[in-house]
């Protein structure tokens, strides 16, 4: 496990080469392991108390629809479910924002190594659950690692004293302080390091968070909060929520939500940020909203350029994951 004393500089964690038998093999052992474990029922976190409602809702592989990924509690049935967890999380919130941000990047590492020891099993969840191809979910598993590292290291950064202007008479400092508890709705097409990132972030940086993934990923979302019981996160600074269009809304309605982390459509995101404008009962903050929505970026590609090298990566980049980057 890296310290604060060892942490080398930050580099992107190495795609897998599976040309070699070696690494084709172990990612055959890592589906077949998986497989083996399809349709298990994962149940929500709430302050670390594990919750199942009656009403399930499964995820199926969209390239195998007999095939269920993992069974789900759906909390669209039971939306009091979504002020347990916003509760957890503001209680959370008053001793994790005090926790030193040396101890809070340690997580982000832990996490990190964990999911580099488990980077082929992790893989194989997302061939199964959104039908990635090993190279494709291989990429995924890397940024994941990669945001921690990342995040790690830039808290430890923005932790350390920041320069101000010096005037006479005065004494002034200038710090980073967290924010209070937010509402993560990551999407399904980057269902680890999308997921991951956008609770991690908040995380690392003192905040506390209620999760709700994708309806149509939630299985290695629920991987990932297990990593996070396994490291040690305290009970309450994630809380883990499954369900759909109702459960978002609570969370993010609801005036016990300080800022909103969302990756998805136009539709949805524009109907998040409209949402968390409106100022509710008991609300003593502006919202703050992270709001990721669909479109293709544009591509500017400079004259002095290696054109076939850039008409390769323009394609790669607006088609991989069939078209669904």
């Amino acid at each position: 496990m890296q310290t604060q004393k060892s942490l080398d500089e930050f580099r992107n964690e190495p795609f897998t080469d599976f040309s070699k038998p070696v690494n084709r093999e172990a990612m055959e052992a890592a589906i077949e392991k998986v497989r083996g474990e399809l349709g298990r029922e994962y149940p929500t976190l709430i302050n670390g108390e594990k919750v199942t409602l009656p009403t399930k809702f499964q995820s199926r592989n969209p390239a195998n629809k007999e095939e269920v990924v993992g069974v789900f509690s759906e909390v669209d049935t039971d939306i009091s479910l979504v002020e347990r967890a916003l509760d957890a999380a503001t209680e959370a919130f008053k001793t994790w924002r005090n926790v030193p941000p040396a101890e809070r990047a340690e997580y982000l590492f832990r996490a990190a190594e964990v999911m580099r020891s488990r980077k082929n099993e992790l893989s194989a969840w997302m061939v199964f659950e959104v039908s990635k191809t090993w190279a494709e979910a291989d990429g995924d598993v890397a940024e994941a690692i990669d945001f921690c590292e990342f995040y790690g290291r830039e808290m430890l950064r923005w932790a350390e004293p920041q320069p101000v202007t010096r005037i006479d008479g005065e004494d002034n400092s200038f710090e980073y302080i967290p924010l209070g508890v937010g509402a993560v709705i990551p999407p399904w097409n980057f269902p680890l390091a999308i997921m991951s990132c956008m609770t991690m972030a908040a995380v690392v940086a003192g905040n506390t968070v209620v999760l709700k993934p994708s309806s149509d990923s939630p299985t290695i979302a629920a991987k990932f909060v297990e990593i996070l019981e396994e490291i040690g996160l305290p009970a309450g600074v994630v809380n883990f929520l499954t369900g759909s269009a109702a459960t978002g809304e609570a969370m993010v309605t609801s005036p016990k939500t300080r800022f909103i982390s969302f990756t998805g459509s136009k539709q949805v995101g524009l109907h998040i940020n409209e949402q968390a404008a409106k100022t509710r009962d008991g609300q003593i903050w502006i919202k703050r909203v992270v709001a990721e929505m669909g479109g293709k970026d544009a591509i500017v590609v400079a004259d002095d350029a290696d054109i076939d090298s850039a008409a390769a990566g323009v394609v790669s980049a607006a088609f991989g994951f069939q078209g669904q980057k």
